[in-house]
């Protein structure tokens, strides 16, 4: 099946050409034929399967059709952070390039003028985070009166990030009848409570197994002590002259630390999580990209939606202490048919962890050895963590806005 069969305008197949594509991913294939028939979406899949196209894709071919005066906000896109959101909209941006639509993304973190005049020239598809949309809204720059097409992508890290309660204050400004998309690379129980609210006789897609991981991702373990894990991160990254590598830690303050360790050992590296600055995520976002920085230093804040082309290496410097988000770590690397290799360094405290992934996975991981690196493990219980179901400190980050979910039950009016 090539991208003319799906059913879309000539001036978006051109925009898919222009950008090389031929031939749609599975969720694209399964997605966009039902999106332009108008019907609400429950889709399951994983950053890296093409589903921001799933879904760009057919609301610009929708919305396209027909232009109001003054361009008020007809599609809506909700995004748990900031970089997810930035390349949503830099995909409609590119996407629309044959099409009369105007897009504009906004997020917290940074200034609210140029997104408040940007707002002002007449917004057809809107990309935010949920507490800058609120806050913008509250102020009176939008309305969300004329949605037509609302999505939430990455739904279940939203919720992850205590969003639940800024999404139903978001449902209530909008009509009533509107098509909705929901995206979620899991179905929880949460997120099929949250569908059941809003979504309206829903088709149900799913583009891979829930919780799998890359078929071309080879995952590694290996066993060390706790003392020496900096010691090994750094031999593996030199003796295999690994020039792009992103590395997870479970705290901001362990991301911090372990970058200016690399730094002092002559290996550029940059931190990327809540407490940094939009500026300076994006600056190092970017500097990784383009190869000037060798290690991207991460939290899980960037597990999801980080949009790093031939990423060869992911190395958990400590393992999630959430299963899923494993999943969602390594899905980093092994993308867009390319392979690669996921590394866990695994302490004494971990192995509870550990288990709880393969569990997940369904198989085993086993664990090796490095010479000169031997640690025999001892099960301790893992060290606790802030925030409900042991979450770190970066699952909750204010400067992506929002506010922690309660227990208030919300049916969509329909």
């Amino acid at each position: 099946m090539t991208f003319n069969d799906l059913g879309l305008s000539e001036p978006l197949l051109r925009a898919i050409s222009k950008k090389g594509y031929t031939q749609p991913s599975p969720i694209q294939e399964k997605a966009i034929p039902l999106v332009l028939q108008g019907k609400d979406v429950l889709a399951s899949a994983q950053t890296g399967t093409g589903k921001t196209a799933g879904f760009t894709l057919p609301m610009l071919d929708i919305l396209s059709e027909k232009s109001k005066h003054g361009r008020p906000v007809r599609g809506l896109v909700l995004t748990p952070t900031r970089e997810l959101a930035a390349q949503v909209q830099e995909n409609v941006r590119e996407y629309s390039t044959y099409v009369d639509i105007n897009s504009a993304v906004i997020f917290g973190g940074v200034s609210a003028k140029p997104q408040i005049s940007s707002l002002r020239r007449g917004v057809d598809i809107l990309v935010a985070t949920p507490g800058r949309l609120l806050d913008l809204h509250g102020q009176g720059f939008l309305s969300l009166k004329n949605i037509e097409i609302l999505v939430l992508d990455e739904a279940d890290r939203m919720l992850d990030m205590g969003f639940l309660r800024d999404i139903k204050r978001i449902l209530a400004l909008m009509p009533d009848r509107r098509q909705n998309l929901l995206f979620s690379a899991t179905f929880s129980k949460e997120i099929k409570q949250l569908a059941g609210s809003f979504l309206y006789k829903p088709v149900l897609v799913e583009a891979e197994p829930e919780n799998s991981t890359a078929e071309k991702v080879v995952q590694r373990a290996i066993r060390v002590d706790n003392t020496r894990k900096s010691d090994l991160l750094i031999k593996l990254i030199s003796d295999g002259n690994w020039s792009q590598v992103l590395v997870f830690t479970r705290t901001k303050h362990g991301a911090n630390r372990l970058t200016q360790k690399m730094e002092k050992r002559g290996i550029s590296a940059s931190a990327i999580h809540g407490n940094k600055s939009q500026g300076a995520r994006t600056k190092a976002l970017a500097g990784f990209k383009k190869g000037a920085i060798r290690i991207l230093v991460a939290t899980d804040i960037a597990a999801r939606g980080l949009d790093i082309p031939l990423l060869p290496h992911v190395i958990n410097f400590e393992l999630p202490n959430v299963p899923e988000d494993y999943v969602h770590r390594i899905g980093r690397t092994g993308r867009a048919g390319a392979s690669g290799e996921a590394i866990s360094l695994i302490g004494e405290d971990e192995l509870e962890y550990l288990r709880g992934i393969e569990k997940l996975l369904g198989e085993k991981l086993g664990m090796s050895q490095q010479s000169g690196f031997e640690a025999t493990l001892e099960e301790r219980p893992p060290k606790k963590q802030g925030g409900g179901r042991g979450r770190s400190n970066h699952s909750r980050s204010k400067d992506n806005g929002g506010s922690r979910s309660n227990k208030n039950k919300y049916r969509g009016n329909r």
